[in-house]
């Protein structure tokens, strides 16, 4: 009998303890330049959209760092594994004589807690 109880106490404690993805929507994001690098021959700036506060900065880092590497190009669809979280967005160029911006929008951040959210016009 005890046998049984300390098996179903521990079989409900291995289903209980799984993460659950819960999905949610914001609607509101912050949106602004966050980094300017002004080289001897061009100045970048680099825009977010639709992002969250507490990592956009960290971001922005990783974004400029892509076009760095030349590995990014206008219309591309990015995966961006950051400190915080993993964001999904869309990559648009846009160059004018020595300026150059690249803007990043924001479609989804998974959070290590297991939350995923979506972006989601007004």
């Amino acid at each position: 009998m005890y046998k049984i109880i300390i098996l179903l106490l521990l079989a409900t404690q291995i289903s209980f303890s799984q993460k659950e993805r819960k999905t949610s929507t914001y609607k509101y994001g912050h949106n602004g330049m966050e980094l300017i690098v002004n080289k001897t021959n061009e100045i970048i700036i680099i825009s977010t959209f639709n992002s969250k506060f507490n990592i956009k900065q960290d971001l922005a880092n990783k974004i400029y760092d892509l076009f760095k590497n030349t590995t990014v190009c206008s219309g591309d669809i990015l995966t961006i594994l950051g400190e915080e979280a993993k964001v999904i967005g869309k990559c648009e160029i846009k160059k004018k004589g020595k300026l150059t911006a690249v803007n990043f929008y924001y479609q989804s951040i998974e959070w290590p807690s297991g939350l995923f959210e979506l972006y989601k016009k007004v």
